[in-house]
């Protein structure tokens, strides 16, 4: 994917963005006993083996946010900062009160889709092999899942960018870019099997709370942020708000007229990585306040 910082701020800073394939994506091999931990482990991994030092700043896009969590409890030692953009929730979360997330219909599609990736594989296989569902460019363009912004970008983007290949130049500050590339390749079993164990980790029942993850930066040397666009139909904005509140050490940033896509909106990145590295908030994504009326 494409992170579309100014090169100028990234040649200022001497940053050096690192974008790699998790398990079972693009060239890397898939990994049948993927877990939350596993997640981590790759990441301290690969970080290890490119000797980039021993900490790092870590960003997670959408589904790559579920491993952003997963190195805040297992390898937070590792991190020196850590921004999501759009992260995926989990309703499964044992903090999550039922009244929040009672009515929620995305709480009901994950659950039966739990329920057939797990007890019909082969089921869930057949159906979505089948040639007369929608095709990618309807998906994309639905307003289900996307807002007004969101379906402008990707009228201007011709599908995901998932595969550009950028190089930065080496130098000082390390960025890893937690990416899932979602490639129109379902009919692979391979890619179906990488696919369902991903949703199956991320969705499933976790080994910890991330409610309760103690502040991994207790000496504020460092920052945690969680990006959300406010009109988001994938992940609720309501839901982001009561993660933060709960982790009051993460700070929260929302886009007033942010779908699931923020991450391609113009001067996002720029202002992501401000925050994250030299603590610098922009009042344009403060949260809006919250109006009852009774």
């Amino acid at each position: 994917m494409n992170f579309l910082a100014p090169q100028e701020l990234i040649d200022e800073l001497g940053i050096y963005i690192l974008q790699y394939d998790r398990a079972g994506y693009g060239e890397s091999d898939p990994n049948p006993k993927r877990s939350l931990k596993s997640e981590a482990l790759d990441i301290e991994e690969l970080a290890d083996l490119l000797q980039i030092g021993s900490k790092f700043y870590l960003i997670g896009v959408s589904m790559g946010s579920y491993a952003t969590w997963s190195c805040l409890n297992y390898i937070p030692n590792r991190l020196a900062g850590v921004a999501m953009i759009a992260p995926v929730i989990n309703y499964l979360w044992p903090s999550f009160p039922e009244s929040l997330i009672k009515e929620d219909y995305r709480r009901k599609l994950i659950k039966w889709s739990m329920w057939f990736a797990n007890y019909f594989p082969r089921l869930l296989y057949w159906w979505v092999t089948q040639k007369w569902l929608p095709s990618n460019s309807v998906i994309e363009k639905n307003p289900a899942f996307f807002n007004k912004r969101d379906i402008d970008i990707l009228e201007t983007i011709p599908g995901f960018p998932m595969l550009t290949k950028n190089h930065g130049k080496t130098s000082e500050v390390i960025v890893m870019m937690v990416c899932s590339h979602l490639q129109n390749k379902l009919r692979e079993q391979v890619v179906f099997d990488t696919l369902r164990g991903d949703w199956m980790v991320a969705f499933g029942n976790w080994e910890f709370d991330p409610l309760k993850l103690s502040n991994p930066f207790p000496d504020n040397r460092s920052s945690a942020h969680i990006w959300q666009g406010y009109e988001d139909k994938v992940v609720p904005s309501q839901i982001q708000r009561f993660v933060t509140q709960k982790l009051p050490w993460i700070q929260y940033h929302e886009v007033p007229d942010g779908g699931h896509l923020i991450v391609h909106y113009s001067g996002l990145c720029e202002a992501i990585l401000k925050a994250l590295l030299l603590g610098e908030e922009n009042l344009s994504y403060r949260p809006r306040p919250e109006v009852f009326v009774s």
